[in-house]
C-alpha cells in the first residue's frame, strides 16, 4: 500500500486519529493504532470498522466476537470503496482468534464443560457453581 492511500484514508475520515503503535488496535473512540506509515490495507480497513461501527467496550466475550464481525463486514465495505482485496482466509484466520479465545475463556477450570457469561461478563458452570 502507498503512502498515498494512507493518506487518502486520513483526508476521508478527518474525524479519525491515526496514531502509530506495535501492531494494530483500535482505542475508542476515534483512534487507530497502525504499526507503520505503509499498513496492510485490510487489517487498517478493519480496525476503521471498528470506529465507524462506534464501537466502545463490550461486556461480555460473545460481544467482543459480535464487535469483531462488525468491524469486518465494515471493513469489506470498505475494501470495495477503495479497491482493496479481501482475503477471506485472513479475515477467518483473525476472527477464529477471537473464537479460540471465547472457546478456552468460557470452559471451566475444575470440571471442563462450558461455562456461561452472564450480562455483567461473570462466567459461570452449570456444575461447578450450582448452589
Amino acid at each position: 500500500m502507498a503512502a498515498t492511500f494512507l493518506a487518502r484514508i486520513k483526508s476521508d475520515y478527518p474525524s479519525l486519529r491515526f496514531i502509530q503503535g506495535r501492531k494494530f488496535a483500535f482505542r475508542p473512540p476515534r483512534t487507530v493504532v497502525i504499526p507503520s506509515d505503509d499498513p496492510e490495507p485490510l487489517l487498517l480497513l478493519h480496525e476503521m470498522g471498528h470506529a465507524l461501527s462506534f464501537h466502545r467496550d463490550f461486556k461480555t466475550e460473545v460481544g467482543r466476537l459480535k464487535m469483531e464481525v462488525e468491524a469486518w463486514e465494515k471493513a469489506r465495505e470498505l475494501c470495495a470503496l477503495y479497491g482493496v482485496l479481501t482475503d477471506e482466509e485472513l479475515i477467518e484466520s483473525e476472527l477464529d482468534t477471537y473464537r479460540d479465545w471465547l472457546h478456552q475463556k468460557s470452559r471451566c477450570p475444575l470440571c471442563g464443560l462450558t461455562r456461561f457469561q452472564t450480562p455483567d461478563g461473570t462466567f459461570y458452570c452449570p456444575k461447578c457453581d450450582v448452589s
